[in-house]
């Protein structure tokens, strides 16, 4: 299948935040300067440290930044479903993803970017791949993301080193392929469903190395419950393709 190549794409770029006052100024900062044309959507749930006054401040200056207040934690998920529904709605190319602690390095934005002009349909910032690297993180934190992202990659059949990240690039068209709607994981189970709904899709996924920083302000949002909910997901969905192979082998077997 040829695809088609982007010239002068619509990029949304979404950036959830919960309580990132001392993080979300230079971040958007950082993502304008890096992707000028983009239009950048900030979706906060709830944050009451001054998160909204600062991008409401950004905002009254750049018409291309804006800002969605919701009234409660939702998650990361469902932060994303709605900026991407927006963005699809909106007739956007491009649909980014972004964490909003200075994990991921704008600056990488043009390169991702690219990838997805030229024939990607999900660019994924790795971390896992050659020329990637995370500073910051303990060891037992790396070793289960590692072995989070290894087991997703067996379990689901996904040629894919770091469907965890969540620092990535969709075309809206395999998005729209594949449906939100259908989308419920939040946390990394998000970003996996993501990648497996996109790959069953016949998703071609390109791979670019990053540089994963540990936050340097606020706290991490990473929690037991996500990694639980994660690899419950991931089980359940590995479980639920095994038990449709079967099914389909047992009805060719009959119906020869």
């Amino acid at each position: 299948m040829i695809t088609e190549v982007l010239t002068n794409p619509r990029i949304l770029v979404v950036v959830p935040t919960y309580f990132e006052v001392d993080n979300i100024d230079g971040v958007l900062r950082a993502i304008r300067a890096a992707l000028p044309s983009a239009h950048v959507l900030v979706i906060d749930d709830g944050s009451t440290d001054g998160t909204r006054e600062v991008v409401m401040a950004v905002a009254d200056k750049d018409s291309q930044v804006e800002l969605v207040c919701r009234d409660r934690k939702a998650g990361l998920g469902d932060a994303y479903r709605e900026g991407f529904t927006r963005g699809i709605a909106d007739g956007m190319d491009l649909l980014v993803e972004i964490d909003a602690d200075h994990s991921h390095d704008p600056a990488m934005l043009p390169a991702l970017v690219s990838a997805a002009c030229h024939g990607a349909d999900v660019v994924i910032g790795s971390r896992y791949v050659p020329g990637g690297r995370i500073i910051g993180w303990s060891r037992s934190r790396l070793r289960l993301s590692r072995w989070g992202n290894r087991y997703a990659a067996l379990a689901l059949g996904l040629a894919v080193n770091d469907a965890t990240s969540g620092f990535r690039v969709y075309r809206s068209s395999i998005v729209q392929t594949f449906g939100l709607e259908g989308v419920r994981a939040s946390g990394y189970g998000f970003q996996v469903e993501m990648t497996y709904r996109a790959i069953r899709c016949g998703a071609r996924v390109v791979e670019i190395p990053i540089e994963f920083r540990e936050r340097a302000s606020g706290e991490s949002k990473m929690s037991r419950r996500i990694v639980v909910e994660a690899m419950a997901l991931v089980t359940g969905w590995a479980l639920r393709d095994l038990m449709t192979a079967r099914r389909r082998r047992r009805m060719y077997i009959d119906a020869s």
